[in-house]
């Protein structure tokens, strides 16, 4: 299937698939466990139905958002994804230069395989900032520091990994940082050989920001317990939010005390997100977590929601729960997998084109008029 025939989302994770070995593909596209939480995201999406009005003159939509003092071209940006440059050679660059172009924000993620320094400069004003708080107070400050100097506005704080999640398909395929090319993995290599080629073009991918501790360490073990800790708190947390000077967004809230914490604590926002099902598989589906939270902090702070996005109809049910913006990795991730720099921006045409249908099927012409009247389940409709 041609790029041009690609259809929706799925198709580009059916094409990505097919040009990617399966160990890298699995990095990406597994999930914890029996990937239970990961299905849920999506499939609670499809559970929420909206009903359209008609006769509603949808000949110009609207598709821009504001959010934390921004206003972007559409009312999603690209999620933080680790070491991605493993599952496509030069992903981290194209999606920051693509989220750019199209005016959405791009998160980089601390544990990209490209500098920080280098994602800010390519994302332009459109760069938002990722933290793992490490165990070593000294390797935070140094990533704040740096995230500071590049020109970040927006820290994005991750408190949904205490622990490093159980994936089993990372388990079977024996990965590792850096990668073993055991046999199989050679094999994979083989019959994936653009991949394998452009790999060798760019070089082995790493977690680019955490060089002087890869060099430094004995095992990629070791590294993994120093970019994050079991022992991050609510009083870490306020330190936190009392050293960033700039937006602060705490990624991970799926219970409404947390996120009335938050708020309490003068975060700007929060990010609805299950880590996309990549670290436990019997927690909530982010959707159904968002009313409670939206009800209790709505008006406060920021609402976004990130994990199990697949259509531009999926924003939309976002909007109409409580969510003031949302975030997608893995769809725009399929299309750089899919065709490179030519697939990423076909991910985003096929969202955002399913996103316009869909306000116009609505009768809404713009985000600002999509509310909780147009659930079908409205109890006040």
């Amino acid at each position: 299937m041609g790029l041009d025939r690609a259809a929706s989302v799925d198709d580009l994770r059916l094409r990505a698939k097919r040009r990617i070995p399966r160990f890298a593909f699995d990095l990406v596209d597994g999930g914890a466990e029996n990937e239970r939480n990961m299905r849920r995201n999506s499939e609670a999406f499809e559970e929420v139905e909206l009903t359209p009005r008609y006769m509603v003159d949808v000949s110009k939509i609207d598709t821009r958002s504001s959010v934390l003092g921004q206003t972007f071209d559409a009312p999603f940006g690209m999620a933080p994804i680790g070491m991605l440059n493993a599952f496509w050679p030069g992903a981290d660059l194209m999606l920051a230069q693509l989220c750019k172009a199209q005016n959405i924000p791009y998160v980089a993620s601390s544990a990209a395989s490209t500098t920080l320094e280098t994602l800010a400069e390519a994302a332009d004003g459109n760069g938002w900032f990722q933290l793992y708080v490490s165990s070593d107070p000294d390797v935070t400050e140094g990533l704040l520091a740096r995230a500071e100097a590049a020109g970040y506005g927006t820290l994005m704080v991750t408190a949904d990994v205490p622990a490093a999640g159980k994936r089993d398909r990372d388990i079977r395929n024996q990965l590792a940082v850096p990668f073993r090319f055991t046999p199989e993995v050679i094999m994979q290599c083989a019959m994936n050989p653009r991949w394998a080629l452009t790999s060798l073009k760019h070089g082995a991918p790493n977690v680019a920001n955490y060089a002087d501790l890869l060099q430094s360490a004995t095992s990629y073990a070791d590294v993994q317990k120093t970019l994050i800790t079991p022992g991050f708190t609510w009083d870490d947390l306020k330190h936190l939010r009392a050293r960033w000077k700039g937006q602060l967004l705490v990624k991970g809230v799926l219970h409404a005390k947390d996120a009335d914490m938050c708020a309490d604590l003068g975060c700007d926002g929060i990010v609805v997100s299950n880590h996309g099902g990549r670290q436990v598989a019997f927690g909530p589906p982010t959707v159904e977590a968002l009313p409670a939270i939206a009800k209790a902090v709505a008006g406060r702070m920021a609402i976004i929601l990130d994990s199990g996005i697949r259509r531009g109809a999926d924003m939309l049910r976002a909007k109409a729960l409580g969510a003031d913006f949302a975030f997608t990795g893995r769809a725009l991730a399929y299309g750089v997998g899919a065709g490179g720099e030519v697939g990423a921006q076909r991910a985003f045409d096929i969202l955002h084109l399913e996103l316009v249908r869909a306000l116009g099927q609505l009768g809404a012409v713009s985000l600002d008029g999509v509310g909780p009247t147009y659930l079908s389940k409205f109890k006040d409709a």
